[in-house]
């Protein structure tokens, strides 16, 4: 067992319930690897399983998305050396000074990207990501509809899709998120909410056409828009439920509005391999690199103010991506 200062949700409840404190890091077992922990991503996930909406053991410490550099190897590990800087999406327990990462979900990170900026992307780029290269593969020509343009998904998809050659219509809430939209390089921007079409908005945008593909985190309140505003043998990537899960529908309805592909992708089908996810990470790290993608961190608290982060969080006091730094 390692020494290791973490933050554990001591029962369920709400961010009152999250303890900073000495805790136990097991030594890496075969095929995993002993993080030092730099930075720690926050996601509404770690909230939820805090809070007991997702089941959990408790106590357990919190966390799921972080950097740092690997202070150990387990046996069979020869991808990785001490000393390297690594990432992770998918690691349960990264509120911590010291976490352990299974080696073939941990990502490579290039010298000169701060460990809060890489702790912070690994979540919502790869996701961003696979949706613009494997869920529609983005053309240099097409168009795309992107609901909420300014969110942290949104606005890397908005600067993916252009990269890449592509137009983006972006729907936002309000002009402060338009602005944001416009800023990372979105084509067209609007608000939606009452007495707005959003379908038929950007039909004229489109003369009629619609949008070769329409990328839709918000789920049951713009399902049916998208799909509206969708060209014929376009496709539909529902990727999110913001505001609530679609009902069931007649599948007759992607015949009828042009034989439109539907798809629900979630990222654990993306990066089921270490070279698929290494393939997924080297494009967004050479983004950041090269000056193409812009990802900046909103807000950072001390590992020993989780509880005030996760208020922050819920509370929408922040924008953009909070990071816990140790």
């Amino acid at each position: 067992m390692v020494a290791a200062h973490g933050v554990r949700a001591m029962q369920a409840g709400g961010p009152e319930v999250l303890e900073f404190g000495e805790i136990e890091v097991a030594a890496p077992g075969p095929g995993e690897i002993l993080v030092e922990v730099k930075a720690a991503g926050i996601n509404f996930i770690d909230t939820y399983r805090r809070s007991g909406v997702y089941p959990m053991e408790y106590p357990h410490t919190v966390g799921v998305e972080g950097s740092g550099i690997v202070a150990e190897v387990g046996e069979g590990v020869t991808a990785w050396s001490v000393g390297d800087r690594v990432a992770w999406h998918d690691g349960p327990g990264s509120y911590a000074t010291r976490a352990i990462v299974r080696a073939d979900m941990a990502m490579r990170v290039p010298e000169g990207i701060d460990f809060d900026v890489a702790a912070a992307i690994p979540l919502q780029g790869l996701t961003a990501q696979y949706l613009v290269t494997d869920s529609h593969r983005i053309e240099a020509g097409q168009t795309a509809l992107v609901h909420a343009a300014a969110g942290g998904v949104g606005l890397l998809l908005i600067q993916l899709i252009k990269h890449l050659g592509g137009r983006v219509i972006g729907t936002v809430s309000t002009e402060e998120k338009a602005e944001l939209a416009r800023t990372a390089g979105a084509d067209d921007v609007f608000l939606y909410g009452e007495g707005v079409d959003v379908a038929q908005t950007v039909l004229d945008l489109t003369d009629g056409r619609g949008v070769d593909v329409a990328y839709d985190g918000v789920g049951r309140d713009t399902f049916d828009a998208s799909l509206r505003a969708t060209a014929v043998r376009g496709s539909l990537v529902l990727f999110g439920g913001a505001s609530g899960q679609v009902p069931q529908f007649d599948i007759q309805r992607l015949n009828g509005e042009g034989g439109v592909f539907l798809s629900r992708p979630s990222l654990v089908w993306f990066v089921r391999t270490p070279a698929e996810l290494a393939k997924r990470s080297e494009m967004l790290f050479a983004g950041l690199t090269d000056g193409w993608l812009d990802f900046r961190v909103g807000e950072t608290f001390g590992l020993a103010e989780a509880e005030e982060a996760h208020r922050a969080l819920e509370g929408r006091r922040t924008t953009g991506k909070v990071v816990l730094t140790t």
